[in-house]
């Protein structure tokens, strides 16, 4: 679960520099090596930067990405200055004027619309723009994508749910504010004549924490979705973006994504849609696997017959488990020195509660896992705290320290 070097630099880190984010850059560059190895060459893979926009692990990803897909204003300018020559594709839901300008000064190479009006503003914009350059947009659309058994092809109406079911998050596929009705994207093509906008193809990002075959299936509907659209009013469509969403399964730490299986659809999927360029979006997927949230065991303490061990930090550092609502996994990394007077508190075979420092009964990484020892002055290491980990917590309650960052080259 931890990383030979990992755990000898967790070890070695002075006690006020924990708690500490550990980073394995070689792990993440060999990871995206192997998931870039398993999609067809002509699939278009971008980082969502949102999943750990860390510089260090943009720079770490940048030989095996195409770009990266930002979705705000911060992040449009973070990652340009991070990693320059790489194409950044601009999402999001809610865009301001001040953001889509900003697009449009950086030269994002592709910008995701999600409304008549925000097309609409966009248009307006590059209107201004000197020159005569196109500016390329994708419609994202919510689709509903059927009721399907997670392996057909077809782009029915459906109920919307089906192929969404087991999702850990649902983007769409339901109402939602994420993205154009199908009817309404439709209504959005002649709003793009006699303007600067270039509508390069569609865009879908429905769902998170889906298995390879069902986000397959999303995959297949969408594109066959863009197809018919293409084909109905001869827009000359050339970019299919079927967003991210790969399932990481925190209960089971060593599994991954079936990137293999995966790319071996994609490939049939291009093969069934020539002239359409593929692009996916993962996040979570690429950078979980790198990271570790090292902290010690303050206290361990026992109330009304249940173990508890209250670590440095928490929740506020790591709100994954929190947002997911899972047991985080991690690895005791035993402390053998004990200096204080008192007899060392501690937990034996038993299950243990780890919490943090928060005044909330809800700051828990993990409830009632079984230890066979823990004492108060260990170490924790939860693994799979690459992505959506520290950039998504609540850092100033209780205005507790940040922890330190360490990126092993």
């Amino acid at each position: 679960m931890i990383l030979p070097r990992v755990a000898g630099h967790a070890a070695g880190l002075p006690g006020t520099e924990l708690p500490a984010y550990v980073y394995d850059l070689t792990a993440l560059a060999g990871h995206a090596a192997e998931v870039r190895a398993a999609l067809p060459p002509e699939t278009e893979l971008y980082y969502a930067a949102k999943a750990n926009p860390a510089p260090e692990l943009l720079r770490a990803l940048a030989p095996y990405v195409s770009g990266y897909e930002v979705s705000s204003g911060g992040e449009l300018a973070h990652v340009r200055k991070a990693v320059p020559e790489l194409p950044l594709a601009f999402g999001g839901p809610g865009k301001t004027e001040a953001e889509l300008r900003l697009a449009l000064d950086l030269g994002a190479e592709r910008i995701h619309v999600e409304s008549e009006s925000e097309l609409r503003l966009l248009a307006a914009l590059a209107a201004a723009l000197p020159g005569e350059a196109p500016v390329d947009v994708l419609l994202r659309v919510n689709l509903p994508v059927g009721t399907g058994t997670g392996t057909g092809t077809g782009a029915g109406p459906g109920d919307g749910h089906g192929d969404l079911a087991g999702a850990a998050l649902a983007m769409g596929g339901r109402p939602s504010p994420f993205g154009l009705d199908p009817r309404r994207a439709e209504a959005c093509l002649p709003l793009l004549r006699g303007t600067r906008l270039r509508l390069r193809g569609i865009h879908a990002h429905l769902a998170s924490g889906l298995p390879a075959p069902a986000l397959l299936a999303v995959a297949a509907r969408v594109t066959a979705w863009a197809r018919e659209l293409d084909a109905r009013h001869g827009l000359g469509l050339d970019e299919v973006n079927v967003g991210g969403g790969m399932a990481v399964d925190y209960a089971r730490p060593h599994a991954r994504f079936d990137w293999a299986a995966y790319g071996a659809g994609l490939a049939a999927l291009a093969a069934a849609h020539p002239g359409y360029r593929l692009r996916i979006e993962p996040g979570r997927a690429l950078a979980a696997h790198c990271g570790w949230y090292v902290t010690e065991v303050i206290d361990v303490r026992h109330s009304h017959g249940e173990a508890f061990a209250v670590v440095r930090g928490g929740t506020h550092h790591m709100r994954t488990p929190a947002a997911k609502g899972h047991d985080h996994p991690f690895t005791v990394l035993s402390v053998d020195t004990w200096e204080r007077p008192w007899p060392r508190p501690a937990a034996l075979d038993e299950p243990v509660t780890l919490s943090g420092q928060l005044c909330t009964p809800r700051d828990v990484l993990a409830r009632a896992v079984p230890v066979a020892e823990l004492r108060a002055g260990d170490r924790i290491a939860f693994a799979m705290a690459g992505a959506y980990a520290w950039n998504i917590s609540h850092h100033e309650f209780l205005m507790h320290p940040a922890p330190s960052f360490h990126f092993l080259p």
